[in-house]
């Protein structure tokens, strides 16, 4: 597999993209699992977003975080982890979550879709 892991951005998006393209585990040439964290500050504003996006194709669940006054709606999706996919996938559920108060708050990857 050729993959250029040095054209990635210089900020948190392509470093954590750098990470994943080192572990031999992972091929970036097929589709992944992606969950992105959205944090909201209460439970209504959380799963209004989670079924604001549910309409949009994530699947998603809600909890409450365990030390802080805040939910996580933990928004998932298999896509080609791209540097611009990631980007476009964060922009689209923040300008989803904005209206509720909510924002992302990162995201993962435990790799590929088997």
């Amino acid at each position: 597999m050729f993959w250029n892991r040095t054209k990635y951005p210089n900020d948190a998006d392509g470093d954590a993209l750098r990470r994943i393209a080192k572990d031999k585990s992972t091929d970036l040439s097929r589709p992944m699992l992606v969950d992105i964290f959205v944090m909201s500050y209460n439970r209504a504003s959380a799963e209004a977003v989670a079924t604001e996006a549910r309409q949009i194709g994530y699947d998603c669940k809600v909890d409450k975080d365990d030390d802080e006054d805040t939910w996580t709606t933990t928004c998932s999706k298999a896509m080609m982890l791209t540097y611009d996919s990631i980007v476009a996938a964060q922009k689209q559920l923040d300008d989803l979550s904005a209206p509720y108060d909510a924002r992302t708050d990162g995201w993962g990857t435990f790799g590929n879709v088997e």
